[in-house]
């Protein structure tokens, strides 16, 4: 039962802060040091990864009509919307550079970053940062303020910014709204894009995990993944409404407080 509990705490961070800017692969590792699963250490590496795809789900149930290339109410010359077809496209676009260098240095990156000091960094640097770009973008206005509007060329530089989250603590979600935000996007664009950019790179990172994890689970792993996913999904959904409805009339330098705080309370914590 303690066990259960502790996995339905790690869905709840995982399911909130997967989409708001302050990086959940940080804040999982972070709990992880206080919160210990009763698993081996190669389960708790891959459960980390693919408890993602419950929050993932979420963006798909959210967005479906948004996402969904086909009508299949229409006739067969009008099957395909393509409008959805060409943002499919730019999604996979966007994911090309994470595709490279994840499947490349997935587990140099994991050796190397995967700890707290790294988390610290990040958290404060891209605190920073967001503050940052706020006060620069204060007043202008932005240049895409719709889907249509993004470029294939856009898309591929949000997917270059996209790499900066495969080092812990960054925030995907944070990365790509950065970088959308100085391409030129607007908040709510660039938080939307975000949101299906996940889809592929979070299935694509799980089904890594899972292939070098195997698919030898124990019974209690199983209880353990699948609780982790759907508590995940369930948060998701009231994370994602919330942001969304959060973006709309404010900016995103309360994040930037956030992981500034949070960054300075863990460096002091493991200090002392």
């Amino acid at each position: 039962m303690i066990e259960l509990l502790k996995v339905i705490f790690l869905g709840i961070v995982e399911g909130i802060t997967e989409w708001l800017p302050v990086s959940s692969t940080g804040h999982m590792i972070l709990v992880d040091e206080f919160i210990k699963l009763d698993v081996s250490p190669q389960f708790m590496e891959m459960f980390l990864v693919v408890i993602q795809l419950g929050a993932i789900m979420a963006v798909v149930v959210l967005y479906f009509n948004k996402l969904l290339p086909f009508d299949f109410t229409r006739q067969r010359e009008h099957f395909i919307k393509k409008d959805i077809m060409i943002l499919w496209l730019k999604i996979l676009v966007a994911c090309i550079p994470a595709a490279i260098i994840g499947i490349l240095y997935d587990d140099i990156i994991d050796e190397l970053f995967y700890n707290y000091q790294t988390v610290t960094f990040t958290l404060i640097i891209y605190g920073v940062l967001f503050i940052i770009i706020e006060r620069l973008h204060k007043g202008k206005q932005p240049n895409i303020t719709t889907l249509a509007q993004l470029s294939y060329k856009t898309a591929l530089l949000i997917g270059i910014f996209q790499l900066l989250a495969l080092i812990p603590g960054t925030s995907r979600s944070g990365a790509t709204i950065i970088g959308a935000m100085i391409l030129g996007s607007s908040r709510v664009i660039a938080a939307e894009f975000t949101f299906f950019l996940a889809i592929p790179v979070m299935f694509g990172a799980s089904l890594l995990k899972l292939v070098k994890f195997g698919l030898n689970f124990s019974s209690y792993e199983l209880i353990i993944l699948f609780t982790g996913m759907l508590v995940a999904f369930v948060t998701s959904i009231l994370a994602i409404k919330f942001l969304m409805g959060y973006i709309k009339k404010h900016d995103f330098k309360v994040f930037g407080y956030y992981r500034i705080i949070l960054g300075c309370i863990v460096f002091i914590y493991f200090l002392f």
